[in-house]
This record gives C-alpha cells, structure tokens and sequence, in this order.
C-alpha cells in the first residue's frame, strides 16, 4: 500500500514538475501587465482549462494512438524520456524550455494578447510536449489497474489546480520568491525532470532488450 502511494505521488509531482507553472510564472506576469482584472482572470481561467483538457485527452486516447501508429510503449518511453531531459537541461539552466516555446511564440503572444490565454499558455508552454508524452506514458504503464488510472488524471486535476493557485498569485509569488528565488525552483524541478526522463529511457530500453 505504501508502495503504491508514494508511486502516484511521483506521478503527481512529475506532471507539476513537467508543467512547470512557476517557471511559466515571470511569462504570465509580463504577458498579462496592464490587463484589467477581470480580463487576467478569464485568460488564467482558459489557460488552466486548456491544460487539464489537453493532459486530459492525451492521457484518454494514448493507449490507442499506440495501436494506431503502431509503435509500441517501450519506444515511446524512450522518445519521451530524451524529450523530457531535453526539457529539464533548459530548466536547470534557468531557462524557458526551448521545446516548448520559441522566440516567434515569444513574439506572436505579445502582438495577440487576445488569444494567448490557448496559445502559447495553455498549449504549448504549460501543456507542451513533454507534459502529454509524460501523461501518455504513464497510463501506457497503467495496464487495467484502476488505481494505476485514476492516478494519472488525480496528478493532472492536482497540477491544474496548483497551476491556477500559481498564477493567479503569480505577482505577490513572483515578489516574494525574486528572480533567483523562481531560477532555484525551476532548477529543482528541473532535476527531478532529468531524473525521471533517464529513468523513462532506462525503463524503455529495459522493455524492448529483455536480455539486457
């Protein structure tokens, strides 16, 4: 039983560090400067929204994808777990995931304020590739083990939630945690990523040479 809690707590925690809402933060706050209240809030709300339903879906149909394309899990884990560390070297450089936003997303978001609530919010700076191959790969591994399911959408619903709590006091969070307060978490979480991504890779190696 205790093996089992402290599993889907690594899953929740993985999907949280993948997202990376305080990382997504300095973004948000900039993004949003001069926006009226109400206005930031809808945006926060559409953005969250967009995650969970994006995570949401993938984790739903990835299963099938799998059939469909014909590439087998093992494959994937190994693709996602390169994606991954990719992801978390950015991270502990401090930066932005070069993977999940470009510098023509930087721009496009700045001239169509409008619709950055969908793009590049939601899709693809917090619900980019690495946080669908994560959810995908997780419920792969599920099999049918009810529990095993539900953990995957427990730790998207916790992270979506969490990442609507970040942001919407991004600019007190922001305030208080300073510039280097914001690099040291996302480097945190950014180890923890690269962790997770060699282990994906170990997993997927294992699956597809048995012998090893």
């Amino acid at each position: 039983m205790a093996s089992t809690i402290f599993a889907d707590l690594a899953i929740v925690v993985t999907v949280f560090a993948i997202v990376d809402p305080i990382g997504t933060l300095p973004f948000f706050v900039a993004l949003t400067t001069g926006f009226s209240e109400e206005d930031r809030s809808v945006i926060l709300r559409r953005a969250t929204l967009v995650l969970g339903g994006v995570l949401a879906l993938f984790a739903l149909v990835g299963r099938f994808l799998f059939q469909a394309f014909g590439f087998t899990l093992a494959a994937f884990e190994i693709a996602g777990g390169i994606l991954l560390f990719m992801v978390a070297y950015d991270m502990l450089r401090g930066e932005i995931a070069r993977v999940k936003l470009t510098p023509q997303d930087r721009e496009e978001a700045i001239q169509r304020r409008d619709e950055l609530s969908v793009v590049p919010l939601g899709i693809p700076l917090l619900a980019g590739p690495g946080a669908i191959s994560t959810v995908m790969i997780y419920e792969g591994n599920a099999s049918n083990s009810p529990i095993s399911i539900a953990a995957t959408f427990v730790a998207i619903a916790v992270t979506t939630a969490a990442t609507f709590v970040v942001l919407r006091y991004g600019q007190p969070i922001l305030n208080s945690l300073g510039r280097v307060g914001v690099m040291a978490m996302t480097r945190v979480l950014g180890l923890l990523l690269a962790a997770v991504g060699v282990q994906f890779v170990i997993t997927g190696i294992l699956a597809s040479f048995p012998t090893l």
